[in-house]
């Protein structure tokens, strides 16, 4: 009982502090996520709203990282398991104490694609600051990868274009 006051609190601060950043200018400029042992930025202007993960209902024929469709706050979202559609292979099964920290990122509603992603664990917000340094997206990465970003404790966090992702012929191809 704990465990799921302290994760509403922290999506309640994350939320408010998301809100505060996008109003008061460029104090972080990421929203900082993990899955399937991957970390990833996401630019926060490209990034919507953030929802606890309960279920997707399944839609028959389509790729294995297209988890179906979700109603999150009256309004219909296609739900893709993001370390899946990066890794192109199945989505990994997650426990339930796996899944309580899952969540779905929204992608922004100024990209005019009705879609949430589904990660493992929010990481809190990023600015530049937090890095000590930055690269180019690794040879042969997809076009929505961005700059690669290593921050103090030498952890390798991968940006990824909200916008460029939501162009992508294979992410808008959901059908098998």
């Amino acid at each position: 009982m704990a465990n799921r006051e302290a994760l509403r609190e922290l999506q309640s601060r994350l939320a408010s502090r998301l809100q505060t950043a996008r109003t008061e200018g460029v104090q972080a400029s990421w929203l900082a996520v993990e899955s399937a042992g991957s970390r990833y930025l996401f630019p926060l202007a490209q990034s919507g709203e953030i929802f606890p993960f309960a279920s997707a209902l399944p839609v028959p024929y389509t790729q294995p990282w297209f988890l179906g469709v979700a109603n999150l706050r009256g309004g219909l979202y296609g739900v893709v398991d993001l370390a899946s559609f990066v890794a192109r292979r199945a989505p990994v099964q997650r426990s339930d104490a796996s899944r309580a920290e899952s969540r779905l990122v929204a992608l922004n509603a100024t990209l005019d694609v009705n879609c949430a992603l589904l990660i493992d664990r929010l990481a809190g917000l990023r600015h530049l600051e937090a890095f000590s340094s930055s690269s180019e997206p690794p040879e042969g990465s997809p076009g929505f990868f961005g700059s690669g970003y290593t921050d103090a404790s030498g952890v390798y966090w991968q940006e990824i274009n909200l916008q460029a992702l939501s162009l992508q012929t294979q992410f808008l191809s959901i059908s098998a």
